[in-house]
């Protein structure tokens, strides 16, 4: 069935990730009109995919990404400031033990064996101090929020007790934690909410020039209907996909490229009591992070494997997840067992294709690329990691206001996103009136909700005065009231939208609930 034609747009955004929303929060808030088409969900792949931190990237110290580390450290705190409910601090430790050898193939460790060749295979402690301090400072002096470096006493911190004997000392550091499927979602709200418009299950069948604009043919995945749009500029925000959008999409000769890179993490059931995160050494080189994750578990990852296919769904293979358990192993005292994984998830990174020798060494920055031979232009964003979204999305401006001849002024780094509108240490606060108000509420509820929703927890509740107020209970403290909010404001449209990327309650959310959920979604998507 053939769709009428719709209005013009400065912009036409292709992916509904954290780019591709990021760019649409960006620009309209600039005052450009804006489309966006993702032909999933939110955050459907790489997004909801991360190891949902926003760090610095300590290891990319090694490969000397200055840049990119100055970047992500100093965006951290604008980031925690914009989304307190959705992002907090998070300190890292590092065990070190003096005899481990690690099998390092970094530009850094690559020197150290010229100079020094009895390090050969070792991260040496100063080594790993001149990091830290490095880390503590390249953001210069804009760290308020985030405490610096510490040394931990292993055989006595509380830190010590899950690990193995062995390891008598570790580095703290500071990073952050973020929700990154509900950050895309938040990008999205408030780009609507500011004038964009923002179309999921819309799928690009095809883009091209035609009198001085894009004309864009787009069909709705769940109806199959199609419709043509136009723009005065395309933005190829596709992740995965950048590449088969430029080739297959709009036909054009670009060399530039993505090394698909697929990263896998296993979820065990909660293997320490404390709040903070592992950061553990291969002796293959590679590093990992055992994280606090959703109360009750703990999340491992990832892994750097090669992916050649965006279309194959990436999924954690046998052999990573014991790959991953192994090197877990080697640090905690209770050995990890396959049936202690309660879940595994795996994402495709986009990483610009720099030409590195392995998937782990692959650069995590991004490339932004205009491209305007023929007429009207293309913006390709290549790489980028979840810490410096907000960042590439400014740069991806500038280069936009280049392109259509305008000149606009950056905007986000003081707005808070939405239900992120108190301050950074408010959290407690927040979920202590919330239970306040409404008494039914235990505090894990309620600490869900304010960490999910944060001020619009209370539009959700409304002033139900019990429980039964907020409809039909799914289980693991979902409510039919939670789920109308999810479906009306943040694009939900099934129940892994709502289990799995706006929330992780499908973790606990019990078999006949999942399938009452099924039922009332699909009632409530039906005509009249």
């Amino acid at each position: 069935m053939q769709g009428q034609p719709t209005e013009q747009s400065d912009l036409f955004i292709i992916g509904g990730g954290i780019n591709g929303c990021g760019i649409a929060r960006d620009a309209v808030g600039r005052g450009y009109s804006v489309t966006l088409a993702e032909m999933n969900d939110l955050a459907s792949a790489t997004s909801s995919a991360s190891t949902k931190l926003f760090h610095g990237g300590l290891r990319y110290l090694e490969y000397f990404e200055f840049r990119l580390v100055h970047e992500a450290l100093a965006e951290r705190e604008v980031l925690l400031r914009a989304m307190p409910h959705i992002a907090w601090p998070m300190r890292f430790v590092l065990p070190y033990h003096p005899s481990m050898r690690f099998e390092t193939d970094t530009p850094t460790s690559k020197l150290l064996s010229t100079v020094m060749p009895w390090m050969k295979g070792r991260r040496p402690a100063w080594l790993i101090r001149l990091g830290l301090f490095m880390y503590d400072h390249l953001d210069l002096g804009k760290r308020k929020i985030l405490p610096g470096t510490a040394r931990l006493d292993l055989t006595t911190a509380p830190e010590g007790a899950p690990l193995d004997d062995r390891f008598e000392t570790a580095y703290e550091y500071s990073d952050a934690w973020v929700q990154d499927s509900r950050l895309v979602v938040l990008n999205a709200r408030d780009a609507q909410a500011r004038g964009a418009r923002i179309m999921t299950r819309t799928k690009v069948l095809s883009a091209a020039r035609e009198d001085g604009l894009w004309r864009i043919e787009v069909q709705d995945t769940d109806t199959g209907t199609t419709a043509t749009h136009h723009a005065r500029m395309l933005v190829n925000a596709g992740g995965p996909w950048v590449g088969d959008i430029i080739h297959d999409k709009v036909h054009l000769n670009v060399r530039e490229g993505v090394r698909l890179v697929r990263g896998s993490h296993i979820v065990t059931r909660k293997l320490y009591d404390h709040d903070k995160c592992y950061f553990f050494q291969g002796t293959d080189g590679r590093i990992i992070f055992a994280i606090p994750y959703e109360r009750d578990f703990t999340l491992i990852g990832t892994t750097d494997a090669e992916h050649t296919d965006p279309d194959q769904k990436p999924v954690c293979t046998p052999e990573e997840q014991s790959y991953l358990i192994a090197f877990a192993n080697r640090y905690f005292k209770r050995d990890i067992r396959d049936e202690d994984v309660v879940w595994t998830y795996s994402g495709v990174r986009p990483l610009y294709d720099d030409g590195a020798s392995s998937a782990t060494a692959a650069t995590r920055d991004y490339t932004i690329k205009v491209e305007g031979a023929g007429g009207a232009p293309m913006l390709n964003v290549f790489g980028g990691k979840i810490t410096t979204y907000r960042r590439l999305a400014e740069s991806a401006l500038d280069k936009i206001d280049g392109a259509l001849g305008r000149s606009t002024q950056k905007w986000t780094a003081g707005a808070a996103m939405p239900g992120g509108d108190f301050p950074v240490d408010g959290v407690a606060a927040l979920i202590s009136d919330l239970r306040a108000s409404h008494p039914f509420l235990d505090d894990r509820w309620a600490t869900r909700l304010v960490r999910t929703y944060g001020t619009d927890a209370r539009a959700i509740l409304g002033v139900s005065a019990g429980a039964e107020a907020l409809g039909e209970a799914f289980g693991a403290t979902l409510t039919a009231a939670e789920v109308d909010w999810l479906m009306d404001r943040e694009y939900a449209r099934t129940p892994d939208d709502v289990l799995w990327r706006r929330t992780k309650l499908g973790l606990s959310m019990p078999e006949a609930g999942l399938a009452r959920l099924e039922d009332y979604m699909t009632a409530r998507r039906a005509p009249g």
